[in-house]
């Protein structure tokens, strides 16, 4: 029976810290190479057979791992927050990093979910220029005290008319906000190209449309959900993934105090930001949702109500995704349940 070997690789933009251990932890190899694929060729040529790597993910992570996937017998990748006891020793190096990362081999690493991730991700982006130049048009016409219909102000036949009809606005400032206007036209077409395709791919489609058969989940929040989670089997409860989605808070008690913290900051920020917009929406596409937000609001503030929906949101999102069938309301003994 062959021996695995298991590498530990800490990334860097320049250098790549390494070390190799067999099963029984003993060090075989450790040491640091230059960042480039013509030095990891080399590398894996001096690596014992066979062997399987692990890496912490950082932005250089994506294309060392495509480099290093057909060659090894497997891959993996860590998440930072994984990795405290890399932060927690008292001394703390590339090469100690290396050692750490060799033992923490913990999550998978899709690539063809990375792709598309990125693309969603991308669009998040578009999304964020698209209001920033929204908010600059508004801005340019407060400057010049024009008066406007915030509600119509973006539709573009009221734009087209505003820019012809009103005598308050210069020709300079036409000029410019003409440019912004075709500058959201532009981001507003990309955006929905790069959802389309999304949409549309075979990977995601079956999936996409049985989690939009839950009441207030849209495209969006069913790609977000789908991509950024990925297997949804590596959650063993729902609320270790209400947790991952940064929908709750840390607690800690003394004897009879209890004290609860704010939101936790170690969470996936994209689906914490888009399921809690959803929650905002939900109340009125769900009759059930809306109760629930209701029940909550008399209980505290509206933002815990708004979290409340969020988690729900979780809970229905992880029950089609396990069955992996579409979105059925059951009611039994005044409970509602996905």
């Amino acid at each position: 029976m062959q021996t695995m070997y298991y590498i530990g690789l800490d990334v860097h933009k320049r250098t790549i810290s390494y070390c190799v251990k067999d099963g029984s932890g003993v060090i075989h190899a450790e040491g640091t190479i230059p960042a480039t694929r013509l030095n990891l060729d080399l590398w894996m040529k001096t690596l014992p057979q066979p062997w399987t790597a692990a890496m912490e993910a950082t932005v250089f992570t994506g294309w060392i791992y495509d480099h290093l996937q057909p060659h090894a017998a497997a891959l993996k990748v860590a998440h930072p927050l994984m990795l405290r006891a890399i932060a927690a020793a008292k001394k703390k190096n590339d090469r100690i990093d290396a050692k750490k990362i060799c033992d923490c081999l913990r999550c998978d690493f899709l690539p063809a979910i990375r792709e598309r991730r990125r693309t969603l991700r991308y669009r998040n982006l578009l999304v964020r220029q698209m209001v920033q130049m929204k908010n600059k048009i508004s801005m340019l016409l407060m400057e010049a005290g024009v008066s406007y219909s915030k509600q119509r102000l973006h539709k573009a036949g009221y734009f087209r008319e505003l820019l012809a009809t009103n005598p308050d606005i210069p020709e300079g400032l036409r000029s410019l906000l003409r440019l912004c206007r075709e500058t959201v036209v532009r981001l507003q077409k990309t955006e929905s190209a790069l959802v389309r395709s999304l949409e549309q791919d075979s990977l995601l489609m079956d999936r996409v449309e049985r989690l939009m058969t839950i009441p207030a989940v849209g495209p969006i929040t069913a790609l977000t959900w789908a991509l950024e989670v990925g297997d949804v089997k590596r959650f063993s409860s729902i609320k270790k993934a209400i947790s991952y989605c940064g929908l709750c808070g840390a607690e800690k008690s003394s004897g009879n105090t209890i004290q609860c913290t704010p939101l936790s900051k170690q969470r996936n920020k994209h689906l914490q930001t888009t399921l809690i917009e959803a929650a905002k929406m939900a109340p009125r596409n769900s009759p059930a949702l809306a109760m629930l937000y209701d029940r909550e609001k008399q209980k505290g503030n509206a933002n815990r109500a708004t979290l409340a929906v969020a988690r729900k949101l979780v809970a229905y999102l992880m029950a089609v995704d396990r069955g992996q069938r579409n979105f059925q309301m059951m009611e039994t003994n005044n409970c509602i349940a996905a």
